[in-house]
């Protein structure tokens, strides 16, 4: 658009003080190089000067500033999430930043920090995340009768139940090719509170399965009551379900390929397992070591620092869905909102929420993902030769100007590709002049009629596959164009007094 208001502005006063032949020809060459309506085109030429945009309005700016700055800081310090998230955060970070010395802020900046919206949290940071910016393997299924065993349980027979009652699923860090071994991640999510649980698994196996279980369970402030998993044979198998058995937990899992049945734990597949470990391939004691701590770190992030919606009801009329949710809040604030919780829970998580540090949980995460990204990606990579990760000073000073960065998850970050050279031989280099002198001719002409022409007199050399490189070959015929529009009306009287459109002068490119 702003390309666009510079043309019709260099163009627009020589149309005006020109004849009816004259202004023919400069709206045809304007026509053939903007594309637009001619009649749209006579309009925005008659306007004249383009239409004044509206500007910002500093005067009328509650947040200022050191109010942004502010916000971006926190923002990062959330691992920069949405503004209807981070609005139920930002006291609890500001508190938790300030108790380690993190952040001091002045009591005005506090203030309208804290009074802002979410919706203005979003419009604040938009420039800034603008910038920042094959075929499954086929298992065996599990025995019948054991599957008949194992009662089914849907995403509609939750029906409000008491934390403790987790959905699991493995998650495959095989990245784009399924053979071999590989780290897979076993996830656990509570339906009431949706606190979540990670931990790397080296291989799939039945046994090492309820080994991991055993440690998330020790780790977990709430007790598992229930478990419910899909119909993966790493999970229904004889070792897991006596392992329900002799700890009193309800085993139960989905229908066979209704992912639907466990949207808890899928959700989270994605907004955590993936957003924080990407789509690389871990293999090996080495990734599975790293993944481990990563994953410790990322408990307490996620648990006690990330809201997250929860549905409240959903109603259908027709083919029409309607959705309400919950306020947002942490797994952690759900749990003490939650009056089945006992007072010994309460008061272990409170006690844990007090000594943590945000911006150390971040720092800690991103050391991690950097470290995994260099053993994905340089597999023979030696712990010498590895990048050292910065300070928590360093890390906290680099939040304030990260946005800038674009992307700051490594593990989101795609591997750099290699520019590519030309590799085949231009098929239009014995006719660019041709195609010069015609589109001089005819500026209005289509990359397809030229085509024809060209397979008319070389009916053997020219095909229909040849049209995308001739678009591209006029696209850059356009462009030049239009500079010389823009260049071709800065000049001012000369000494006779004539202006430049009488002295019958034309751009080589639009005679």
């Amino acid at each position: 658009m702003t390309t666009r208001d510079e043309l019709v502005a260099a163009i627009a006063g020589r149309y005006a003080w020109s004849g009816r032949l004259e202004k023919g020809r400069i709206l045809d060459e304007f026509v053939a190089v903007t594309k637009m309506h001619r009649k749209h085109a006579q309009r925005l030429l008659r306007q004249g000067n383009p239409r004044q945009r509206s500007a910002p309005r500093p005067g009328r700016r509650i947040y200022d500033e050191a109010v942004r700055e502010a916000l971006i800081l926190v923002w990062e310090s959330s691992d920069r999430i949405c503004g209807k998230r981070l609005k139920p955060l930002v006291p609890i970070l500001i508190e938790a930043m300030e108790r380690h010395g993190h952040l001091r802020l002045a009591n005005e900046v506090r203030t309208r920090l804290l009074s802002m919206s979410a919706a203005t949290i979003d419009r604040s940071l938009r420039e800034v995340r603008e910038q920042a910016g094959g075929r499954k393997r086929r298992r065996a299924v599990a025995s019948a009768s054991l599957r008949r065993s194992v009662p089914v349980r849907t995403f509609s027979d939750w029906n409000d139940p008491p934390p403790g009652f987790f959905e699991a699923d493995l998650v495959a860090h095989s990245g784009p090719r399924a053979n071999g071994s590989f780290i897979q991640t076993l996830v656990l999510t509570d339906i009431a509170t949706g606190w979540t649980e990670c931990m790397p698994l080296l291989f799939r196996e039945q046994t090492l399965l309820t080994e991991v279980l055993s440690q998330m369970r020790v780790r977990l402030p709430i007790d598992v009551r229930g478990l419910d998993t899909d119909n993966d044979s790493v999970f229904m198998n004889t070792t897991v379900k006596d392992y329900c058995v002799a700890n009193r937990i309800e085993f139960t899992r989905s229908r066979p390929y209704r992912k639907n049945d466990q949207a808890w734990v899928e959700q989270k597949n994605g907004a955590i397992v993936r957003r924080i470990v990407g789509y690389r391939r871990f293999e090996g004691l080495g990734a599975a070591a790293e993944l481990s701590r990563l994953y410790d770190s990322v408990r307490l992030f996620v648990n006690y620092f990330q809201p997250s919606f929860k549905l409240a009801e959903k109603q259908r009329d027709g083919a029409q869905v309607r959705k309400r949710y919950h306020k947002p809040a942490t797994p952690y604030q759900r749990l003490l909102d939650d009056p089945r919780t006992s007072a010994e829970v309460r008061l272990q998580v409170v006690s844990v929420c007090a000594t943590l540090d945000p911006v150390r949980l971040l720092h800690d995460i991103r050391a991690s993902q950097q470290k995994l990204v260099e053993i994905a990606d340089t597999p023979a990579a030696t712990e010498a030769g590895s990048i050292c990760p910065p300070t928590i000073d360093q890390f906290l000073a680099n939040l304030k100007t990260a946005w800038r960065e674009g992307e700051a998850n490594p593990t989101a970050k795609a591997k750099a590709k290699v520019p590519r050279s030309r590799r085949r031989p231009d098929p239009l280099a014995s006719v660019n002049q041709q195609i010069e002198s015609w589109f001089a001719a005819e500026p209005w002409r289509t990359a397809r009629e030229f085509l024809d022409r060209l397979q008319a007199e070389h009916p053997q050399l020219y095909r229909d596959g040849h049209l995308r490189t001739l678009q591209r070959r006029l696209k850059v015929l356009r462009r030049k164009a239009a500079q010389s529009l823009v260049l071709g009306s800065t000049s001012h009287p000369n000494e006779s007094g004539r202006h430049r459109e009488d002295l019958d002068i034309r751009e080589p490119a639009l005679s």
